[in-house]
């Protein structure tokens, strides 16, 4: 089946809320289209909105819900006419290929006259484009980015925009191992451009991204991939010599190892997460890089299932949430999140939070993190937990990063070589 049929069906499923991007691309990793797939895929949910209006425009009248795999193939053939070095003659005779190899012989007139009405009207169907709401221009659906603008009225434009853009590829330094010097040094030896990020001191970030097996000192430990965000927790938290440490909701495992490689003198650290098969990646992730945990697969907010009633000094909790701070990673998420997904993200939020809280000693710190944007996810989750707990308090973080919020602090998307948005708020017991 020819690559673009393939993400014509690959996208029909998402929009359809039936699985992710990366579940339905896995099992082409191997295929030598692979690269042309993903930058479709890719592609379409990143310009979705433009690319709906566009189509909208050319179209006499909607396909019908039946042909959604239609649509997505002109929403790709689009993509690859605006954004990519494809020629046009290619990239139109290959849609309307694709169109019979969806069983929709009868498209295949309809593909061609679409794509090359395109042609004839670009000029003027992206004026008409230019006069279209903020929404559409800045491809977000209408409820997502009215919830970041009332959050965030001043920035709310440049998070979005931040947001369709590309992701840089972010390294994390073992300095159990190596120094930052050191380790780019080997990078720039080895032909990769690179510089070091301005919040993490562990962060690399690498000019154009690379597979691990490309990077020296990944496969001996002496690198991880991780978003300089992600890096900011173990300082944040500040575990010391000698702590019991918890890492809820660890997969795939960065965290847990750099937690280890910040504090190497920890007396233990528990890796939990509810995912089987994810728990796996921690173990692979602990044995490349030197270090040791112990794992448990159960549910955090259960405590029947894994607590052995022994307190934690440290406990690092990155909830689940509606990770609209990683949009520019995964931009599937505009399609794939709704507005309810937000009210039972905060509500189990809260029941983690309430939950850990009782694996907490006295005088210790949990530090709660989420990669999403929204407030109501954030500190509105920690003010409503600080009104149920009794011995809770907010712990300032001292770091001259972020932006200060009610509780905790915000970083919002940054820009080729900036982190990824993320939320921090340190909580101390009393």
């Amino acid at each position: 089946m020819d690559i673009r049929a393939r993400a014509a069906r690959i996208l029909s499923r998402l929009a359809d809320h039936r699985g992710s991007l990366g579940e339905h691309l896995q099992p082409h990793r191997q295929s030598p289209e692979y690269g042309l797939l993903q930058e479709i895929c890719f592609g379409v949910c990143r310009h979705h909105e433009t690319l709906d209006f566009l189509l909208g425009q050319l179209l006499e009248r909607p396909l019908r819900e039946r042909d959604s795999d239609l649509k997505y193939l002109l929403l790709s053939a689009l993509y690859q006419l605006r954004e990519l070095a494809v020629p046009d003659y290619a990239a139109i005779d290959q849609t309307v290929k694709a169109a019979g190899q969806l069983r929709k012989q009868w498209s295949k007139p309809l593909a061609n006259a679409v794509l090359r009405n395109y042609q004839r009207r670009q000029t003027d169907l992206e004026e008409a484009l230019a006069r279209q709401p903020e929404t559409v221009r800045l491809n977000h659906p209408v409820w997502l980015a009215d919830a970041i603008r009332t959050d965030w009225p001043e920035e709310w434009q440049s998070i979005l925009e931040r947001n369709n853009g590309r992701p840089p590829m972010s390294l994390r330094v073992n300095r159990l191992r190596n120094s930052r010097e050191e380790a780019m040094a080997q990078l720039q030896q080895a032909g990769l451009d690179c510089v070091a990020g301005e919040l993490a001191q562990s962060a690399i970030y690498l000019a154009k991204p690379r597979p691990v097996n490309e990077i020296p000192g990944f496969a001996d430990g002496h690198l991880s991939v991780q978003d300089e965000a992600s890096q900011l927790a173990p300082a944040a938290l500040g575990p010391e010599p000698g702590a019991r440490l918890l890492d809820a909701c660890a997969a795939p495992g960065g965290k847990t190892c750099h937690l280890l490689e910040f504090q190497p003198e920890a007396a233990s650290c528990l890796a939990l997460d509810r995912n089987a098969p994810r728990s796996v990646m921690i173990r692979e992730n602990l044995e490349r890089l030197g270090l040791d945990a112990e794992l448990a697969v159960a549910d955090a907010a259960d405590l029947s299932a894994w607590w052995d009633g022994s307190g934690f000094d440290r406990i690092l909790l990155d909830a689940p949430c509606s990770a609209t701070g990683v949009i520019r990673r995964h931009p599937d998420i505009k399609l794939l999140l709704r507005p309810g997904d937000v009210d039972s993200h905060d509500d189990a939020q809260f029941g983690l939070l309430q939950a850990l809280w009782q694996c907490l000693k006295p005088g210790g710190r949990l530090l709660y993190t989420t990669c999403s944007v929204l407030r109501r996810e954030n500190e509105q989750v920690i003010s409503r937990f600080l009104a149920a707990a009794g011995d809770a308090k907010t712990v300032p973080i001292t770091a001259d990063w972020g932006i200060e919020c009610v509780h905790g602090k915000q970083l919002l998307p940054g820009g080729a070589n900036g982190p990824d948005g993320f939320y921090f708020c340190l909580l101390g017991k009393n």
